[in-house]
């Protein structure tokens, strides 16, 4: 089914879409940490140091659900500016409103403002580097450690959400078998006998 646009209405230009897609994946993601900052969901239960053994379970669910529901809905955008209808340049755009927004985060950790994210963006604050010491604990070390893994799960799974959020808006199937057929059904392809 070919999507029609209205008269005078086209996709936007390549970076517009990616930049909106970055944006929306930022605002959506402050509007669930900030949810779970309102119903308590970002306390850990050991205060002091980043364990994964204090987190409860709505902490875990909210960080989760967050870096997740954030980037599908940033890859979606992207895509659906740009009018990809095909599979692989919605996920294509996806991905790249997903590595957009790791600078643009980058800088949030800079200006110390990652934590609305939730929890598991923390590894993204470092010290600076002419402060930057080694680890003078081991649960120093552990948190740090614990930080740096968890920020790296929150970013895969990011990766994962945009990459669903471009097939989604492409409105091509989301099954790998459509694939394997597609390039026949732009030749006709034979029908069998019944």
């Amino acid at each position: 089914m070919e999507r029609e646009l209205e008269p005078g209405w086209g996709p936007w230009p390549v970076w517009s879409a990616v930049w909106v897609g970055a944006l929306s994946a930022l605002a959506v993601g402050l509007i669930i940490g900030l949810i779970g900052y309102a119903i308590g969901a970002h306390q850990l239960t050991a205060p002091r140091t980043m364990s994964f053994h204090g987190a409860r379970v709505i902490t875990t669910i909210f960080s989760v659900t967050g870096a997740f529901f954030a980037f599908v809905v940033g890859g979606w955008v992207a895509a659906r500016m740009v009018g990809a209808r095909r599979a692989e340049p919605a996920i294509l755009h996806g991905v790249t409103a997903w590595l957009v927004t790791i600078p643009m985060m980058l800088l949030l950790a800079a200006l110390g403002a990652t934590g609305m994210w939730g929890a598991w963006y923390g590894g993204l604050v470092a010290s600076p580097a002419w402060v930057a010491t080694p680890p003078t604990t081991p649960e120093i070390a552990a948190a740090v450690r614990n930080g740096a893994l968890a920020t790296v799960i929150a970013l895969l799974l990011g990766l994962t959400g945009s990459v669903i959020g471009g097939w989604m808006a492409s409105g091509e199937p989301m099954r790998l078998g459509y694939y394997r057929r597609r390039a026949l059904d732009a030749f006709e392809r034979p029908r069998r006998a019944a």
